[in-house]
Order: C-alpha cells, then structure tokens, then sequence
C-alpha cells in the first residue's frame, strides 16, 4: 500500500471515529499499538480533533487497587455525563508481547456501557510504568471525543514516574499493609505526584499509612518544597471516598489553569512526544544500520580484543547517515 492511500485509509478511519464508531476507534488503537510506522499519517489525521481532553493518571505499586480505583472513577464521571476513555497499561506476556490481564477482566463491568471505552496497552518491557504507545493511543481516544481520558499504569517503584509526563493530574495510590509507608514514597514518585491517595481505606493499619503520609507532606511544606493538599481516603471497591477525588481532581485542574501551569504541563507532554518519536525513529534507522555494519561481527572483534567499543560504535554510528 502506498503512502498516498494509506492516508486516505487513515483520513477515513479517524473521520469515522470522531463520528462515533467505535470499531473505527478500536481498530485506530490497534495501529497505535502496534504499527508504529504509521503513527506520522496517524498523528497528522488526529491532530485537528485533540487537545482539548483532560488526561488523569492513576500509578502506585502493585496490589493498592489502581484497577478498582480507574472503575469506580470511569462511573463517577460517565454518571456525570461524561464520556470516558480508559487506558490500562498492562505486564507484557513473554511469549506473544501482549498485555497479560487485560480489560476483559479487570474492568469487564465497564464494557457494556457505550459511554466508556477500555483499552489495554501491553507494556513490551518499557520501564516507568507505560508502553510507548500510550501517547498516540490517548491521541486517538481524546479525538473521539472522549474527556476525562484516564490512565492506569502497571505497579510502579519509587522511581518509575513516565505518567507525570502524560497526565494533567498524577494521582498516587497506596494502601496500608503494602510496606513501610515512608520507604514507599520517599525520595521517589512522592515528588511527582498531585494527589496523594490511601486506598482500602477499611483495612488494618490505614490510619498509619495516613499518619506517615501526612507527616511526610508536612515534612517537604516546613523544607519549602511543594506538597499535594493533603490525603484522601478511599475505599474504591465500596465507592467510598470516590466524590472526594472527584472533587480534588477538579480543584487541582482549577489550579493550573489560574497559575497557567496547565498550558505549562500540555507543551511539556508535546515536547515528550516529540521526543519519543524522534528516538522510536533513530532506533528503526538503528537496527537497519546493525545490519548493514554486521554488529555481530562487530561485536565479536570487541570481546575478541582486537576492536575497542567506541571505534565500533562509530562505525554503526557512520551507517546512520
């Protein structure tokens, strides 16, 4: 297929999807996934059409509820009226490449609802919490219409932090019982966050897991550092506390709007992608050039002594251009 009819293929496909069809966007979300040479006509045929969406992170480690906590907001807003996308960054299966859980199970009380739309994004090895795809997919769900846009990534450490990059709104979820409260948040996603969120709320040990939180945010207020407003307490799985994230949520927003840190944050996310783009480029122009300059051989002569890395390496690099 040449370029020219693949644009028209694109061109009729997002046309479809700002339309409504939700096969269109299904089908556009797979191209994000998985056909990253099509992501150039891909982004110019999305790019009138987004912009306009507010895009809300939920990270934190494995096991404090991120999945019941994305459901129990999707229903919070679409009872609100609103249309929502949901992205679920998903472990990669070793052996296909594909998202391990899925939203077939995680969110399956979601899919019946024309109102939402649920999409894992296996994560293929990509450290921070994302899959590469995420910014194109969150592109093509933003020019369907969809707003808020929510985003789940797989569990995180204390320095995997790529969702403060994408997100309007970074909301950090623990939970009591999950390890020491202050080893979960020091010197890592703590700094990133908006929202500082203690889920499972009703379990043993919440109130500790509060109390080292706050004392934690009061900590970084008396050194000067900026801190997010308190915590909130939630119990996702009984839709307690879910208002009250709503709520800051949109107080937040509010915030960046009036300082201007909002366009601030949006220009930063562009220029990520921006970036992102460049490097998915320079890493296909990579491997061709591997080739070209038999790395193998290359490699053999480096581990035999009688090349020195930096001599390979330029010549892999003088294949580039």
């Amino acid at each position: 297929m040449d370029g020219r009819q693949f644009d028209v293929e694109v061109t009729g496909l997002v046309a479809a999807a700002v339309g409504g069809d939700r096969r269109a966007v299904a089908r556009l979300l797979s191209w994000a996934e998985n056909a990253p040479s099509r992501w150039p006509a891909l982004g110019a045929a999305l790019a009138p059409h987004t912009g306009s969406a507010e895009i809300i992170g939920l990270t934190g480690p494995p096991g404090v509820g991120k999945s019941t906590a994305t459901a129990a907001l999707a229903r919070a807003y679409r009872a609100a009226g609103r249309r929502v996308g949901v992205v679920a960054v998903d472990p990669s299966s070793p052996v296909t490449g594909g998202a391990l859980l899925g939203d077939r199970i995680r969110m399956a009380e979601l899919a019946g609802d024309p109102g939402i739309f649920v999409r894992s994004l296996a994560s293929r090895g990509h450290l921070g919490g994302l899959a590469l795809a995420t910014a194109q997919a969150l592109r093509v769900l933003d020019a369907a219409g969809f707003d808020p846009l929510l985003v789940e990534t797989v569990g995180v450490g204390q320095a995997e932090a790529d969702i403060v990059a994408l997100a309007d709104t970074t909301c950090l979820l623990l939970a009591p019982g999950a390890g020491d409260g202050v080893q979960a948040v020091k010197a890592g996603l703590l700094e990133v966050a908006d929202i500082l969120v203690v889920n499972k709320i009703d379990q043993p040990g919440a109130g500790r897991t509060v109390a080292d939180l706050t004392a934690m945010l009061r900590l970084r207020v008396d050194a000067g550092a900026s801190a997010p407003p308190g915590v909130v307490r939630l119990a996702a799985a009984q839709g307690e506390g879910i208002d009250t994230l709503v709520e800051r949520i949109a107080a937040h927003r509010r915030g960046l709007a009036a300082t201007g840190e909002l366009e601030h944050r949006r220009v930063a996310r562009a220029a990520a992608e921006i970036r992102a783009l460049a490097l998915a480029a320079l890493r296909a122009r990579l491997a061709a050039a591997e080739q070209q300059v038999d790395l193998d051989s290359l490699a053999r002569a480096v581990a035999a002594g009688t090349a020195d890395p930096a001599s390979a390496a330029d010549r892999l690099l003088a294949a580039l251009t």
